[in-house]
């Protein structure tokens, strides 16, 4: 949810805007004189954000989903269980 508030509002409850924001996934856009200046969201939702406005990060996203509609997925337990099984044999019995 966002919640457009004043900046003279969010100065005084900036500790309550971060709890919400880390906690409740909130959004809070902070105006002044009615115009919105910044904004407020969790660090980790921000981190993410960021990652994808990289271009190396796009492209390999691109690949991997080009990838996908070719048909060059497997259903997860299938790799799970290939990877347990090359794992296993790696492993040499102690004599």
């Amino acid at each position: 949810m966002v919640h457009r508030i004043p900046m003279t509002e969010a100065r005084i409850n900036l500790g309550q805007l971060a709890k919400r924001a880390h906690v409740n996934n909130e959004y809070f856009i902070l105006e002044k004189d009615g115009i919105p200046v910044i904004g407020i969201m969790d660090a980790d939702e921000m981190e993410d954000y960021l990652e994808l406005r990289d271009p190396g990060i796009r492209e390999h996203i691109g690949a991997s989903h080009r990838e996908f509609l070719a048909g060059k997925s497997r259903p997860m337990d299938e790799f799970l269980s290939a990877r347990a099984g090359r794992n296993k044999a790696r492993v040499k019995p102690k004599s």
